[in-house]
């Protein structure tokens, strides 16, 4: 059974490599102790990827037809494999309607998400509610990309600035 596991971590560590090899955005980190680091080229973004902890790697095609790899991790997560990006599921946040999120995100939707923020703070000063529930947006994505190994300490920080924009712009 365990040459029957060792064949399969090579078929999906061929299969990855193979794969972010030809990504235009993504790039292989050296491989240490069997695990692989991906980084995204837009932010410098990485994970470590244990090929211990694959369970399946699935090459798949999205709406548009561009490829992808799904890989399913064996504690029951999922990553995306993009051309650019690697993609995540955000973590549900109380309060949060999860129906109304993409079910996959990236971590350059943090910027994206703390610039609506901006703007919505900008625009008038009623809009405290809506920046609430992009706060919450903002942490689902956060815990979502922890979760697969993005260390996200630094974009965490963003939050903080939040009071100093409302104070300045209410003042």
């Amino acid at each position: 059974m365990a040459q029957t596991e060792n064949i399969d971590e090579a078929q999906y560590r061929d299969t990855i490599n193979d794969y972010v090899s030809q990504a235009e955005g993504l790039a292989a980190l050296e491989i240490i102790g069997g695990h692989l680091g991906i980084k995204q080229n837009v932010d410098g973004k990485f994970i470590q990827l244990d090929f211990e902890s694959v369970d399946g790697v699935i090459k798949r095609t999205d709406p548009q037809g561009a490829d992808f790899l799904q890989i399913n991790l064996s504690d029951g997560k999922k990553l995306l494999l993009t051309d650019k990006l690697i993609g995540f599921k955000p973590i549900a946040c109380q309060g949060l309607d999860m129906s109304k999120l993409p079910k996959v995100v990236t971590t350059p939707d943090l910027i994206s998400v703390f610039e609506a923020i901006e703007e919505t703070l900008s625009d008038d000063d009623s809009a405290l509610v809506e920046v609430e529930v992009l706060k919450k947006v903002f942490n689902s994505v956060i815990r979502g990309g922890e979760d697969i190994g993005f260390d996200l300490k630094n974009e965490k920080t963003w939050l903080g600035q939040i009071t100093s924009l409302r104070n300045k712009f209410l003042a």
